[in-house]
């Protein structure tokens, strides 16, 4: 796969996860963070950080992104989330728009 198909995601505490950029595309947020005409950071090295994100959160969040994409054509299925997270989670999820 090539670098510009992928996308890079750092959380606060150092953990880094390369996904494939229609995954990460899921998260209207990181859409146009990626898309955005002009000279962005994100846009041309492909990196987006987290400050305020922990690899546990972000990790689940790189998960539901690809869960999203194999299960959007309708098929239900339960994306298991641990409780210890939840907050966390939503706090995320509503900042990423997804």
């Amino acid at each position: 796969m090539k670098k510009e198909e992928t996308v890079k995601l750092m959380s606060w505490d150092g953990f880094e996860f390369v996904v494939e950029r229609r995954a990460a595309m899921v998260s209207n947020t990181l859409r146009n963070m990626l898309t955005s005409p002009g000279s962005f950071a994100e846009t041309q090295r492909g990196e987006v950080r987290f400050p305020e994100i922990s690899g546990a959160v972000l990790e689940k969040i790189c998960q539901y992104f690809y869960w999203s994409l194999h299960y959007s054509s309708g098929k239900e299925t339960d994306f298991h989330i641990e409780p210890e997270i939840t907050l966390d989670l939503m706090m995320a999820a509503n900042f990423l728009d997804t």
